[in-house]
C-alpha cells in the first residue's frame, strides 16, 4: 500500500510530540495534510511535497555524503517518493541504497521516527515544467559497517564519508552529532 496522508500525519504528529518547539515550523505541513485536495505524497503538489532522506551513519561517526549530479552539491542521499513506498522510513532507505548501492540488508536504522523534518524551497525546473515549489524531507537515520557501492550515475557523481559536523543544516548537524554520542 503506498504512502498516505495518514501516515505522513502520525510521522510528523509522532516527531512534533518530542520536538513540540518545531509545530510553527512545520504549519506548512500540517496545513496541506488538512486540506483534503492536497495530496503531498506526489510530485506533482507544487504547495509542496513529501521526500524522505537517509543519514547513514559509519562505527566511526562519519556520515555519507553523495555529490548530486543535477545541483553539483554535497548532500545527503535521499529523493522523492514512489508509488511502490510503503512508509517514510522506507522511502528513506529505497533512496539510500538506490543512489549508493549500499544493500538495505546491511542498514540499521535508528528508531521509527525521523531525526529531522526539513521545508526547503527548490527552484523551478522549466526542463520539468516545474514551478517553484517546497520539499518537506523527512530525514531518518540509519547505521552501517558496509562501503558505498555502485552509485546511481543518472543522480550521483561521487560518495565521501565525512565527520557528521560537515551536515550543513546547524538543527540535524547538532541531532546527529548527540546520536553519535
Amino acid at each position: 500500500m503506498p504512502i498516505t496522508a495518514d501516515h505522513i500525519r502520525t510521522t510528523v504528529d509522532a516527531y512534533l510530540n518530542a520536538r513540540p518547539a518545531e509545530k510553527e515550523r512545520l504549519a506548512r505541513i500540517t496545513t496541506l495534510l488538512d486540506d483534503p485536495a492536497a495530496d503531498i505524497t506526489s510530485r506533482k503538489e507544487f504547495r509542496g511535497h513529501a521526500t524522505a532522506g537517509a543519514v547513514l551513519a559509519d562505527p566511526a561517526g562519519r556520515v555519507l555524503h553523495i555529490e548530486h549530479l543535477a545541483l553539483r552539491r554535497w548532500l545527503l542521499p535521499g529523493g522523492h517518493l514512489e508509488p511502490g513506498d510503503t512508509t517514510l522510513l522506507a522511502a528513506a532507505l529505497r533512496e539510500l541504497t538506490e543512489e549508493t548501492g549500499i544493500p538495505g540488508s546491511a542498514v540499521v536504522p535508528v528508531g521509527e521516527c525521523p531525526v529531522h523534518i526539513d521545508v526547503h524551497p527548490i527552484p523551478a525546473n522549466p526542463a520539468k515544467s516545474e514551478p517553484d515549489h517546497r520539499h518537506f524531507d523527512f530525514r531518518f537515520m540509519f547505521r552501517t559497517s558496509a562501503d558505498v557501492g555502485d552509485l546511481q550515475t543518472e543522480e550521483v557523481t561521487d560518495a565521501a564519508w565525512r565527520h557528521a559536523g560537515a551536515i550543513e543544516d546547524e538543527t540535524l548537524r547538532g541531532r546527529v552529532l548527540l546520536a553519535l554520542r
